[in-house]
């Protein structure tokens, strides 16, 4: 986020704003992470982007460390595979199942312990930049649940797990 811009500037509170939406070049992708788990608590998170870079593992890292995340499922694309493998000791140590498929969307789903599911469509990669970013923010149970469905799907019939692509690499 810019210096001087807090992230209430932009965003108002979950519980009275279920969908709100941004454009604009001050907030980065993992402000808006960090500010929905800081309301509505330990969570489980799945996210989709086309690549993820070291600053925002770095964030990745931050967040899991303190505690506000149970798990985190990562889908990217297979184009973005030679960079990700680069990161790979890194996103072992920060994200817990990572996976590979023909993916372009850039989607966050947030579902906490206590059941409340925040869905964030994004036109942001899992990366820092300062480029106008669009987002879609929602509480909406059926967008969340929509979203989670077509995941879920992926992940089983339409992607390869990062741990085997690895293997594969090292054996070469």
């Amino acid at each position: 986020m810019k210096r001087g811009v807090g992230i209430d500037d932009m965003l108002k509170p979950l519980a009275s704003h279920p969908t709100q939406c941004y454009l604009t070049n001050v907030l980065q992708v993992a402000d808006v992470l960090e500010w929905v788990l800081a309301q509505v608590g330990k969570s489980t998170v799945w996210q989709t982007s086309f690549s993820i870079s070291e600053e925002f593992l770095r964030r990745l890292y931050f967040i899991e460390k303190s505690g506000r995340v149970n798990t985190i499922h990562l889908i990217l694309d297979f184009k973005a595979t030679q960079k990700t493998l680069k990161l790979w000791p890194f996103l072992t140590k920060v994200i817990e199942h990572t996976y590979l498929a023909d993916n372009h969307s850039k989607v966050i789903l947030i579902q906490s312990e206590a059941g409340e599911k925040v869905s964030i469509i994004t036109s942001q990669n899992l990366t820092r930049g300062n480029r106008m970013e669009s987002a879609v923010v929602s509480t909406d149970s059926h967008v969340f649940d929509t979203f989670h469905r077509s995941l879920q799907d992926i992940i089983t019939n339409h992607s390869v797990p990062l741990s085997e692509l690895f293997k594969q690499k090292i054996a070469e």
